[in-house]
């Protein structure tokens, strides 16, 4: 009954390829939108959006959540700094989902605040547990004797 609820304990693998397909799958989301600020809206567009939407320094803010998302997205599908980019992307959810998408509800479909909240989601798991052993920050980490003497057997 234990492996049935903590899987992790019994299979660690298992926990680093769902770690593998989260910072995967939220690093191409994250790519994708800031992607679409800069070549789409451009950053000077979405500096505009920003400012009637209210948020402090639009151009600069715009500019730092466009490199952040694109930046961030490659670093989470390598995993290099992977809970500082899940921060600094998780912060940016939050005022998105309370200034952008609040007052909307939760669908999507009525620009609700659900993708932000889902991708926080995610990206609030990475910070708290890393990248996982599929990823940059392992190799360059220093490891415990214990871990290597775990990782040689």
């Amino acid at each position: 009954m234990l492996t049935l609820l903590h899987p992790a304990a019994k299979f660690p693998l298992l926990t680093d390829l769902a770690l593998l397909v989260a910072r995967l799958v939220l690093g191409v989301v994250l790519i994708a939108h800031g992607w679409q600020k800069y070549s789409e809206w451009t950053v000077a567009g979405t500096g505009q959006s920003f400012a009637e939407m209210g948020i402090l320094a639009p151009d600069f803010s715009a500019a730092l959540v466009t490199g952040a998302e694109i930046i961030g997205g490659v670093a989470l599908i390598l995993g290099v700094l992977t809970p500082v980019f899940a921060v600094v992307n998780g912060v940016s959810m939050i005022v998105a989902a309370l200034v952008v998408h609040a007052e909307a509800g939760i669908f999507v479909e009525d620009g609700g605040y659900e993708l932000v909240a889902a991708i926080f989601a995610g990206l609030i798991i990475l910070a708290a547990t890393g990248g996982g052993r599929f990823s940059v920050d392992r190799l360059l980490a220093p490891r415990s004797k214990s871990a290597r003497q775990t990782a040689a057997a």
